[in-house]
């Protein structure tokens, strides 16, 4: 049977939605599989201008569309002669052709929606099934769930996505009774999840769309499984512990992490915060005496998260955790969507989870913030703490970040051939943050052709930025790009 080719018309109040609207485009268009179906999404603001009414317009692209996606917010918008908004002429045009329309209600104080907007809700409610939603994250899952769903009621997919296909063999009976309890308080806690503590175990999976014909499917299994590894032998996350710079037996210590996603995050964030340097502080502010450690503790956490969340779950390998001398690599079974690029995780970019299914329940967790802005963090995280930016790479079949440490250990600083001065200079930045000429020039009583000699040989070799190009304003910082690949081993 030929792949369903899908034209979904996006439908709300533009000025209310701007971001969200475009998010979901890139969503629709990028993931995994949904793009194999999708050939196009339509959004008005991105129409050309043209010789036409703007009513005419949208509902003509109505007309054309397969599906209709309403998503009804707080306001109302720009009303005609008649009273009624291009979303409800849009909702009730899509009605009269017959088209199936996927309606999404944000947010739960209906209250506050303008008066002609809660009626188009209550009208909706009562000719067709509509989700109640928060944010961006659930409302993804939500669209993707319903896709799917809408999908393989066609026939179009013929293997159904991971996160949404029923576990082989596993009944209700395989789900945790306490991490299911232990998910509804931490979710009502972090984001105000509506549904109580003693919400059944079944009524939880279908608010989060994870029951298939009333099975648990594999999203459920390895969120809520009491022994998810009895169904996904590879759905784990290995933890190496390396002597130096380089990936190679032996190992100072490994450890493979089973169990549900959140347990296996909550041991691989301890295995590398019990293995790298650790200052703690004074009691000053606090009966208790901070810590500090060398690689900041949330990017470690997000970075591994962001793994276990967003990896190919087809695949027979697990996540690897390498803890380095110089660095932390997070290997994940997987690319990125088609939609997104290396550079664009570096900024603003929207969210195309991997797994959305996955990803919506640890993100009401709070095991993770907004979908998409991960990477950002990382990042930040990083700046804040006087350390490389992170890296992000595809390697064959994985995708790597690395967080980098302090990488210029003894080991790397007796590779690239520097004499003593240069290597008392890399402790003085450590120490100050930054080094002029004239600072080098009195440190170690040189020239001035001798200390630009020495600093502009740093720069070569990447240990060094030089910030400024002449004058009195012109000094040195550690490099932040980290290493490159010939020198860091495999």
């Amino acid at each position: 049977m030929p792949a369903a080719r899908l034209r979904i018309f996006i439908s709300s109040v533009q000025k209310e939605f701007a971001q969200v609207r475009s998010d979901l485009k890139a969503f629709l268009l990028g993931d995994a599989v949904l793009r194999r179906f999708v050939s196009e999404v339509f959004l008005f603001e991105e129409i050309p201008a043209r010789d036409q009414r703007a009513d005419e317009a949208y509902l003509e692209e109505v007309d054309r569309c397969s599906i209709y996606l309403g998503i009804f917010g707080y306001q109302y918008g720009y009303e005609d002669a008649d009273g009624v908004s291009p979303t409800e002429r849009e909702y009730d045009h899509a009605g009269r052709l017959g088209k199936p329309r996927f309606v999404y209600v944000w947010g739960s104080d209906d209250k506050r929606r303008h008066p002609k907007m809660r009626h188009l809700v209550e009208k909706a409610g009562n000719e067709v099934i509509r989700r109640r939603i928060e944010d961006g994250s659930a409302l993804t899952a939500e669209v993707y769930a319903s896709l799917v769903d809408h999908l393989d009621k066609i026939g179009a997919l013929r293997v159904p996505p991971f996160d949404t296909t029923a576990c082989d063999r596993a009944t209700l009976k395989d789900i945790s009774r306490k991490k299911v309890e232990w998910f509804l308080d931490t979710a009502r806690r972090e984001r105000g999840f509506p549904l109580k503590s003693n919400t059944s175990s079944q009524a939880l999976l279908t608010h989060l769309n994870l029951l298939d014909n009333a099975k648990p499917t594999n999203a459920a299994i390895l969120l809520f499984g009491s022994n998810p590894q009895q169904f996904h032998r590879t759905a784990e996350t290995k933890c190496v512990h390396c002597h130096g710079t380089e990936y190679r037996r032996p190992f100072a210590s490994m450890q493979v992490y089973g169990g549900d996603l959140f347990e296996q995050a909550n041991q691989a964030r301890d295995f590398v915060l019990a293995k790298i340097d650790r200052a703690i502080g004074t009691r000053s502010t606090s009966i208790t005496a901070a810590a500090t450690y060398e690689l900041p503790p949330d990017a470690v956490g997000e970075a591994i998260v962001n793994a276990i969340a967003h990896r190919d779950y087809h695949s027979n390998a697990s996540v690897e955790v390498r803890l380095l001398a110089d660095r932390l690599e997070i290997w994940n079974p997987g690319s990125l969507p088609g939609t997104l690029t290396i550079d664009s995780l570096r900024h603003d970019h929207p969210s195309v989870p991997y797994n959305p299914l996955l990803a919506e329940s640890l993100y009401l967790a709070r095991y993770i913030e907004r979908v998409g802005s991960g990477t950002q963090t990382m990042i930040a995280l990083s700046r804040e703490a006087g350390l490389p930016e992170p890296q992000f790479e595809q390697r064959g079949g994985f995708f790597v970040t690395t967080l980098w440490r302090d990488w210029l250990v003894p080991e790397i600083l007796a590779q690239l051939d520097f004499n003593e001065r240069q290597r008392q200079a890399v402790q003085f930045i450590k120490t100050k943050g930054r080094l002029s000429n004239m600072d080098y020039q009195q440190a170690f009583s040189v020239s001035k052709p001798t200390a630009s000699r020495d600093m502009e040989d740093m720069v070569r070799k990447g240990v060094l930025e030089k910030i400024g190009t002449t004058g009195k304003g012109t000094y040195y910082v550690l490099g932040r790009k980290g290493l490159t690949k010939g020198s860091k081993g495999s």
